[in-house]
């Protein structure tokens, strides 16, 4: 089973069979696909690894088990702007996205990255590209 796959899949499980939209996965999906230096997946790692969740995230990007993460923790790793941003965007407060990117970052993150390492651009983008569509 290839990445665009097993993206699918995961996006059918996270949204409900795809009935249900989700406005703070679309976001996390959004960032998740910006492109240049520290930003996109890649960048969203190494936040999280500078910020001290290093062993959190690697977890998600690895393929053994995920662990979890609270809501405080992805405050930590994503830092305040960003969440505000992606709260904004969902029409959310930072403190409810917290949690509720808490439930949804694990499983994103390990789904992008299902061979244990991160994507190239391209297949991340493919993969996200699949994720939009699934949710439009």
């Amino acid at each position: 089973m290839g990445i665009l796959d097993t993206i699918g899949q995961a996006v059918g499980a996270m949204t409900g069979g795809g009935s249900n939209q989700n406005p703070l996965l679309q976001a996390a999906i959004q960032m998740l696909s910006q492109q240049g230096a520290n930003s996109g997946l890649a960048g969203l790692v190494q936040d999280f690894q500078k910020n001290g969740l290093g062993e959190i995230v690697n977890s998600w990007v690895s393929t053994g088990q995920n662990l979890p993460i609270s809501a405080q923790q992805i405050q930590q790793g994503l830092g305040g702007d960003l969440l505000t941003q992606l709260a904004g965007k969902a029409g959310l407060s930072p403190e409810a996205a917290s949690g509720q990117l808490a439930g949804l970052l694990p499983g994103l993150v390990d789904k992008l990255t299902p061979n244990g390492t991160l994507p190239d651009a391209t297949m991340l983008e493919q993969g996200l590209g699949l994720l939009r569509g699934k949710l439009a």
